[in-house]
């Protein structure tokens, strides 16, 4: 593996990583609520009343942030080396793991180690190491 220097932006990724944890750090603060994708999707295929404003807001900034970039500069086009039949079973097993984990990325990885909870560590490691063991095995091992 190596890095492509002529296309590695560290100071857009440090102000984007900022910028994260700003959004998530206000949204706790103002509202009382972690910034955690999985939940906030979660509340709202199963509505409760008085909650779904919020939420839907939250959404739809997450959907419409990329239209708002675009206005300004050019959208990177994703490259994935992956069929769709992969594509659908890896998005079916992260949102089986994010119901076993109680949380995402999002609301374990940024939310709760910045709030320096214990479950989120153990959540985190688990869902990197599984990560990290999912790439070698299939770049590495079965050569996919």
């Amino acid at each position: 593996m190596s890095i492509a220097w002529n296309e590695f932006t560290p100071w857009s990724a440090l102000a984007g990583g900022a910028f994260i944890g700003l959004a998530a750090a206000m949204f706790v603060l103002l509202n009382g609520r972690i910034a955690g994708i999985s939940g906030v999707i979660g509340g709202l295929l199963e509505p409760v009343k008085g909650d779904m404003a919020w939420r839907a807001a939250f959404v739809l900034g997450l959907v419409g942030a990329p239209w708002v970039y675009a206005l300004f500069a050019a959208v990177p086009q994703p490259r994935i080396e992956a069929s769709f039949g992969a594509l659908v079973v890896a998005g079916l097993l992260v949102g089986v793991g994010t119901r076993y984990a109680s949380g995402c990325t999002s609301g374990h990885g940024v939310c709760g180690l910045a709030r320096l909870s214990p479950p989120s560590l153990v959540a985190t490691v688990a869902f990197m190491g599984a990560g990290f063991a999912t790439v070698f095995a299939t770049r590495h091992l079965l050569g996919l």
